[in-house]
């Protein structure tokens, strides 16, 4: 191949234009609606399926199966799943807030259970789909272009009567853009619409978001709710993105002896699907981990006709600051992040809410100037036909001698339209001489030709000329609408008003201001308490006065100890380095012959990987410093306050490659420390010597060592003490140790 032929690029230039065509196709063809009709590609061609199959309101349902297969054959290609989702979506009450298909069979529930197979369900369209969205079709009323492989059409558009956008809501995510608008009601987006066109028509001037927002309050969610941040909402309709708060409604209810219980009727509508069991184990983790002890059972009883999650509370329990704790830490209170993005003018674009209704006024506009344009052209032919037909009844004589004369239709035709009378035979020169001005139009003589003589009755003759007075009369009506902005204005909200009349719904969701949720989390009564664990990792905690009771049994049973207070936290050191930390009020709490939990069970500790060095209350390690020392004999000193973390498991120290923690002190009145080593070595100096570092740090070296030798043990010296290690099973008296140097190297102790 000679060099001329081919064609130099720069390959990044190559793979940014591949990735725009990529981004813009997902976006245009899949993932953004389009402002005018509110409907994604795959919704808008499902529906236009659903239409050409016959599938109406009043028709019999059909399986969903073939609808999909339909679709994907004609229309879209892009997988069976994708179609069949938006079809289960469009026949679900509790994400739209106007279904447009309606579905025989299971299609889901608002908790989440998914719909049936396509094989089993079965749909059909639902009359307002029928009537505002496909009605029209045949009017030429919207441009229709090939489908993927030119052997169908689909239209661009569906001439969509009211804001669909606004109505149903949507969400999707695109290629580096993603849209989420909340559903709104039907009665007030179309009150809004009419209000816009009212203030144009009437009085000449545009509608301020302020008014539009006295009519359209705000979203209106199926699930219900109420919009808790009233104030917001200007700012979020103007700039089309922004947060809308949400809460669940919650409902009181007296019971017998002063009891009381919480009902959850209505939901947030994020919590839907997963998201209701989730609450449900959000609301059993707070009374587990002792948030609130006022909830003694929970029950989900919701079912088709809504939804209702009962809390059964404890006697005098405080209702309200319940309430207040589910909406501060569970989801009965989220935010719906708005992004009101859509197609508009062949390009993705963030509308505010006037923006969108003015896209679909426009809309409106053309819709109708091209269907009163198509009517219009209709009506001027019939207009044609039928005057044709009075002046032919008016001269049927000379019509008839003309066919009577006549050898065929094209000779009859041309003497009505062109008044030639060459090879007619006429009975009078009077009768040649009138036909000469006929001059019919060429459809008018079709009509001639084709009209039958019943047609000539008197009373056919006047129901045709009243027939021609009320083309006449809609020829009128229509030339007005297209030339007068105000005709075609009433004509709209007229469309739009007989359409609320018939499908106008209350609103579901509540609008206001109201302050944020405060919970006071009762505190617990401080006490001492003393945390057992025994050698097989089983922990409780028992009241101080059952532990001195059994001490002795106590302290032999359990490898570890603990006194601390009940409101403290546990701080575990383990060989690994790691520290893990753990409420002591999430620890069993009894008598002291139970068993208690699996320490595994209630932290991040695993018995299998590391092993525990020591135990303290926080408390006691935040007063003081503590020491830590490796097996490759590096220490340090740590101030204690570093350890009080939020986080459950931190990194306690840092050890370098094959090191691992061997001793984590306490240090109290202690002036000296001694390291043992396993060969026998010892080294005292003063504990000043070690430095105070981060935990972070590795620390320093404490002694030198033989390459093959490892720490033991450090010891603390009491002050005129007389500590005592043990070494090959002899007493090896440490305060008798010569005192040195850190980082010296140790002496051999002989053992007497």
């Amino acid at each position: 191949m000679q060099d001329s032929q081919i064609i130099r690029t720069e390959y990044s230039d190559v793979m940014k234009k591949s990735y725009i065509d990529y981004a813009m196709s997902v976006i245009i063809a899949r993932a953004l609606p389009d402002v005018r009709d509110g409907l994604k590609p795959v919704q808008r061609r499902t529906l236009y399926d659903m239409h050409e199959l016959g599938i109406r309101y009043d028709k019999p349902y059909r399986k969903c199966a073939r609808i999909v297969g339909d679709t994907m054959g004609k229309y879209h290609p892009h997988g069976d799943s994708s179609i069949y989702d938006a079809l289960v979506v469009m026949a679900q009450e509790f994400k739209k807030g106007m279904i447009l298909v309606d579905g025989h069979g299971n299609f889901g529930s608002i908790e989440g259970d998914g719909a049936a197979a396509m094989r089993y369900t079965e749909a059909r369209l639902a009359k307002i789909t029928q009537e505002a969205y496909l009605a029209d079709l045949d009017k030429d009323i919207v441009d229709f272009m090939p489908n993927f492989d030119e052997t169908e059409k689909e239209p661009v558009v569906l001439p969509s009567r009211f804001p669909n956008l606004l109505v149903n809501g949507t969400s999707g995510i695109a290629v580096g853009m993603a849209t989420n608008i909340p559903p709104h009601n039907l009665t007030e987006v179309i009150n809004g619409v009419v209000k816009i066109i009212d203030n144009q028509v009437d009085e000449g001037r545009e509608t301020d978001l302020d008014e539009i927002m006295e009519i359209i309050k705000g979203p209106d969610f199926p699930t219900g709710g109420i919009v808790i941040n009233k104030d917001d909402l200007l700012s979020v309709y103007e700039t089309g993105t922004g947060k809308i708060r949400l809460r669940g409604r919650v409902e009181i209810e007296k019971l017998k002896g002063g009891k009381e219980r919480i009902v959850i009727t209505e939901i947030p509508y994020t919590m839907m699907g997963a998201n209701i069991g989730k609450f449900l184990n959000d609301i059993a983790g707070l009374v587990e981990n002792k948030t609130t002890t006022d909830i003694v059972d929970i029950s989900n009883q919701s079912s088709k006709d809504g939804i209702r999650i009962v809390l059964e509370l404890r006697k005098n329990a405080d209702t309200q600051n319940i309430i207040n704790m589910l909406y501060k830490k569970t989801r009965l209170e989220d935010t719906f992040g708005v992004n009101m993005l859509a197609v508009a003018n062949g390009k993705p674009e963030t509308l505010g809410l006037k923006a969108i209704i003015e896209h679909h006024i426009d809309f409106q506009f053309e819709l109708a100037t091209r269907k009163y344009k198509n009517l219009l052209g209709k009506e001027k032919a019939k207009q044609e036909i039928q005057e044709g037909l009075i002046k032919a009844c008016d001269v049927i004589d000379l019509i008839i001698e003309i066919l009577r004369g006549s050898k065929n239709r094209d000779q009859v035709k041309k003497c009505l339209v062109e008044g030639i009378t060459e090879g007619i035979r006429f009975r009078t020169k009077a009768s040649e001489k009138a036909t000469a001005k006929l001059h019919f139009t060429e459809n008018q003589a079709n009509a001639i030709l084709d009209m039958r003589l019943y047609k000539l009755i008197g009373l056919e003759i006047e129901a045709l000329e009243a027939e021609h007075a009320q083309t006449l009369k809609n020829i009128a009506a229509y030339e007005d609408i297209l030339t007068n902005y105000r005709s075609m204005a009433k004509v709209i909200m007229k469309d739009l008003d007989r359409l609320k009349k018939e499908y106008a719904s209350e609103r579901k969701t509540s609008i206001e201001n109201a302050k944020a949720a405060v919970f006071e989390e009762k505190k617990m009564e401080e006490a001492e308490v003393v945390v057992l664990i025994d050698r097989f990792g089983y922990t409780r905690s028992v009241d101080l006065s059952v532990y001195e009771r059994n001490k002795e049994s106590a302290d032999a049973e359990n490898r570890f100890v603990v006194h601390c207070l009940n409101t403290d936290k546990l701080c575990i050191f383990t060989d690994t380095g790691r520290l893990h930390l753990l409420k002591v009020a999430d620890l069993p709490y009894g008598r002291f012959r139970d068993k208690g939990t699996p320490l595994d069970n209630l932290c991040n500790y695993s018995s299998t990987e590391e092993e525990i060095l020591r135990i303290e209350g926080l408390n006691a390690v935040k007063s003081t410093n503590l020491l830590f020392a490796t097996q490759q004999c590096m220490i340090k000193k740590v101030e204690g306050t570093e350890f009080d973390v939020s986080k459950r498991t931190i990194a306690s120290t840092k050890l370098t490659d094959g090191d691992k923690l061997i001793a984590v002190l306490l240090i109290g009145e202690e002036e000296q420390i001694v390291l043992q080593s396993t060969d026998g070595y010892f080294l005292r100096f003063m504990l000043e010597e070690v430095p105070v570092k981060k935990k972070a740090a590795i620390g320093v070296r404490g002694m030198k060592m033989n390459a093959k030798d490892q720490l033991l043990q450090v010891h603390l010296l009491t002050p005129n003490g007389d500590d005592i290690a043990i070494y090959k099973d002899k007493e090896v008296h440490l305060n008798r140790l010569r005192i040195s140097k850190r980082d010296a190297k140790a002496v051999k102790t002989r053992v007497s």
